[in-house]
């Protein structure tokens, strides 16, 4: 991964790593980057500049009131996921920010969630080229069997630092 922004040349340090040490050492990182995410248990699994994948144990910290993930917990994984891509892909010069977060509950989450997110070759350059600008993020979620109880749509904008 070309080191874009001052993230994504730490993230490519990190992916340097042996195999076994990357997702703790990227876990780590981000959990003293973006606190909340270590203090919710949230495993980066795998993150380059075009796909993240990260995931969250069913733990007491995060169950709701009838011992499954928190609907918030989920929401967290998703906009962590997407936010991760588009930090790694906005130059240093940009402010990444959420812009909308649309979640349709479909099912009951059973177990652990995990959220795998892309961007397309395209979405990354128009990160990288456009002065501000927007993009949904795709997101998919699964729960511990495989199945997908919630849809999601992340959608994220850029805009100039301000000086």
């Amino acid at each position: 991964m070309a080191a874009t922004n001052k993230l994504a040349g730490i993230v490519g340090k990190i992916n340097s790593l042996p195999a076994f040490a990357r997702s703790r050492a990227l876990t780590l990182f981000f959990g003293k980057v973006v606190p909340f995410t270590g203090t919710a248990g949230i495993r980066i699994e795998h993150l380059d500049a075009g796909r993240c994948v990260i995931s969250i144990a069913n733990k007491r910290r995060v169950q709701n009131h009838i011992g499954g993930v928190h609907a918030v917990a989920s929401l967290l994984l998703a906009e962590s996921a997407t936010g991760f891509l588009v930090g790694l892909n906005v130059p240093d010069d940009k402010v990444p920010v959420i812009k909308t977060a649309h979640a349709e509950y479909t099912r009951r989450a059973k177990g652990d969630m995990t959220v795998e997110a892309h961007l397309t070759p395209e979405q990354r350059e128009q990160m990288q080229v456009e002065d501000k600008g927007e993009t949904s993020v795709p997101v998919t979620i699964r729960d511990g069997e495989g199945k997908q109880p919630i849809e999601i749509e992340m959608i994220w904008a850029w805009t100039p630092k301000r000086r």
